[in-house]
């Protein structure tokens, strides 16, 4: 009877009911692309578009107040005969072999130190963050103030006998001085990457070497680094393109005309110095711009390429 009732009610045996009242929802196809717009508004205005507009760029004779005309690789050109070009080159380049180095090597030491879990290690490990999250402006504002002929150092140097020291006055010393204020304030980011690689390294490798008779150096070379290896690689490929692209540091502790004579000048300066003012070059800055991104992908391919030779 009662499944007589209900095939005569018009209705399935096992078919839910809908209640009176129930409102229908529609899955729409283009929902999630809804959800997505605004990160794609965000990638298409912020960074497809500037891309795409400083390629188009680099082929003009574009200025600041003036759209330009098409001039072919003219801007290329010139670049191979601009001395300014070749020093921004060099600097740029010396930037990365003196500072990637020390950012694979040196936050893997320190994550080493401050990975044990003992009482006050997480002061220090806040502590070797604190450059990270502060102002870099800030932060070039201190290093001048202590590297400066009447500074802090040079104070110091003067107190013992040694004398003033041109930090920010030799060319090569204000370099290598913006090297180590870019360490110093990688130190803690790449040592946070480190710290969570070296959590997952299982700790039978370590006990097994130990009974073997290796010690700490050995154990470092033969299961810490193979362990976290790809991660030294990441590290390689993200230092290595944020040094290139240096800016700040340099800037700020040489100044706007790049130390004496402009000596120091890197590429990134180079492009704000040339695409900028009432009269700057926006076409020929573009170029330049397109040879930091060259260079910069060439980086990471090799990275990555020297990587894969280790595995294989």
């Amino acid at each position: 009877m009662a499944s007589s009732s209900t095939v005569s009610d018009g209705v399935r045996p096992g078919t839910r009911v809908r209640p009176p009242g129930a409102r229908v929802r529609r899955h729409l196809p283009t929902s999630p692309w809804l959800f997505a717009a605004p990160g794609f508004l965000v990638v298409g205005v912020f960074i497809l578009y500037p891309f795409v507009s400083t390629l188009v760029n680099a082929f003009t004779d574009r200025r600041t107040l003036i759209p330009g005309e098409f001039v072919g690789l003219a801007n290329f050109r010139e670049l191979l005969h601009d001395d300014m070009f070749w020093i921004g080159l060099r600097n740029s380049t010396l930037y990365v072999v003196g500072v990637v180095p020390a950012l694979v090597l040196l936050p893997l030491l320190l994550a080493l130190l401050v990975q044990k879990n003992i009482p006050g290690i997480a002061f220090f490990r806040s502590a070797f963050y604190t450059p990270v999250v502060a102002s870099i402006v800030v932060v070039g504002l201190i290093w001048v103030w202590l590297l400066d002929e009447r500074g802090l150092v040079n104070s110091l140097l003067e107190t013992i006998g040694v004398g003033k020291v041109g930090f920010l006055s030799d060319q090569w010393l204000l370099l290598l001085s913006a090297m180590a204020v870019t360490v110093w304030r990688g130190l803690g980011y790449y040592m946070i990457i480190y710290l969570a690689a070296l959590a997952n390294v299982p700790r039978e490798l370590h006990e097994a070497a130990m009974v073997d008779g290796a010690g700490a150096v050995r154990r470092f070379f033969t299961v810490t680094v193979p362990a976290v290896r790809s991660t030294m690689v990441l590290v390689g490929a993200l230092s290595s393109v944020s040094a290139f692209k240096v800016f700040s540091e340099v800037y700020l502790m040489a100044g706007p005309d790049g130390g004496p004579a402009g000596e120091d000048t890197t590429l990134v300066m180079l492009v704000q110095r040339t695409g900028t003012g009432l009269t700057g070059r926006v076409g020929y800055a573009s170029a330049i711009s397109v040879v930091v991104f060259v260079v910069t992908v060439a980086l990471m391919l090799l990275v990555l390429r020297a990587d894969r030779k280790e595995d294989a």
